[in-house]
């Protein structure tokens, strides 16, 4: 029987029941070490003990109350954030696809009394920023964009790395640039650091905003709770979401004072964002991946997972190509089909994630152990090695 889902995704027969630190359980008993974390969400695992003692406290207390009302567990997270970054302010939502609609409206809001002509968004090939109108509309492809015209007008796109290419784009309509520091969905492709410095520079140059995509790279995931702090700079405004929540839904919209000005009573809001119980998880995530100590244990882990697949790249040089990435975000370049390492993991009993540029996405807990990780590389080993034979 074909369940009643919109069938949206190509779904794995894969079914889970349960889940422990990096392990899952599927209905069959089966467990699976997992590589995908949700798809970069699940920064400290499953079932991690700060986060379920987090939720449980807050559902027995109060679920929701609305925005209508003050929040105090959200104006926590809001200091947390705002003490953490460069921010001023900051707005949650549900999700880093409301966190792009509302970084689009903020960053034409902000010229539209004094500067109304200032309404363009930059983008770059590549990008992915959600499947909201705003998100497809940033993004661009014909992928995401095929079939949902017209399209919210007034995005440019340019070339993903073409520094001459974004100088010509530039204009005194532009409103802002948006960037995802590292590009997820695109094949954890990172933007030198020299890059970001002289995008900062240029737009500060034109008078326009710069809007920073940290849904994927950030929260911990690079090494750097977000990963433009590796490059020195800061945007004005900056989306966030999937692991500032551990699993469960938020995002949220910083921003500084100046960029978030046009954002007066009225001019935005939500339902269910912010609500007490996602801002009890989101404080509790904080508590334990916001720290000095828990960051370089990132980088000490990544540095361990991207020596072990650079190890694979050289032993299975057929399937494999190059390593890219930062951190705990990690891609695997392939040669042979990347749906088929992946398909040839679930063999394995592990999960990775597929992404552009036939590249498979690593993205485990934040907090996996070291033997998990070499477990990981040993079950990556047999997958290829089952592949290499079609390789050749």
């Amino acid at each position: 029987m074909i369940p009643p889902v919109l069938p949206t995704y190509n779904r794995a027969d894969l079914a889970f029941v349960s889940g422990r630190g990096s392990w899952l359980v599927d209905d069959a008993g089966r467990r699976f070490l997992d590589l995908g974390s949700g798809i970069a969400v699940n920064v400290l695992g499953h079932a991690h003990p700060a986060l379920t003692e987090a939720l449980t406290a807050q559902a027995g207390a109060l679920w929701h109350t609305s925005n209508l009302y003050r929040i105090p567990a959200q104006e926590e997270l809001a200091e947390r954030l705002v003490e953490a970054t460069f921010a001023d302010t900051c707005f949650f939502t549900n999700s880093g696809t409301e966190a792009c609609e509302l970084a689009v409206k903020m960053a034409r809001k902000r010229f539209s009394e004094n500067d109304p002509e200032r309404t363009r968004i930059v983008a770059f090939t590549g990008s992915f920023h959600g499947r909201s109108s705003a998100g497809i509309a940033a993004a661009g492809s014909e992928k995401m964009t095929k079939g949902f015209g017209p399209l919210l007008p007034g995005f440019t796109h340019v070339p993903f790395g073409d520094h001459e290419a974004l100088k010509a784009a530039m204009g005194p309509d532009v409103a802002a640039v948006i960037l995802e520091p590292v590009q997820g969905e695109g094949g954890i492709v990172p933007v030198p650091d020299v890059c970001l410095k002289g995008l900062r520079d240029l737009c500060d140059a034109h008078g326009t905003l710069v809007i920073f995509d940290e849904v994927q790279c950030g929260m911990g995931r690079t090494g750097k709770l977000f990963a433009h702090e590796w490059a020195g700079v800061a945007p004005d405004i900056m989306m966030v979401a999937k692991g500032i929540g551990g699993g469960f839904p938020l995002g949220a919209v910083l921003a500084t004072e100046g960029a978030a000005q046009g954002m007066t009573a009225g001019t935005h809001g939500s339902t269910y964002g912010g609500n007490p119980l996602a801002c009890a998880v989101g404080n509790a995530v904080m508590r334990e991946v916001a720290t000095e100590d828990f960051l370089a244990e990132v980088r000490r882990k990544g540095a361990l997972l991207r020596q072990g697949l650079e190890g694979l790249v050289a032993s299975h040089p057929d399937v494999f190509e190059l390593v890219r990435g930062s951190g705990l975000m990690l891609g695997l370049k392939c040669k042979v089909p990347a749906a088929d390492v992946v398909k040839a993991g679930y063999g394995a009993e592990l999960l990775t994630v597929p992404a552009a540029d036939n590249t498979v996405r690593l993205l485990p807990a934040l907090n996996i152990e070291d033997a998990d990780i070499r477990e990981a590389l040993s079950r990556l080993d047999r997958a290829a090695a089952t592949l290499a034979p079609a390789a050749a």
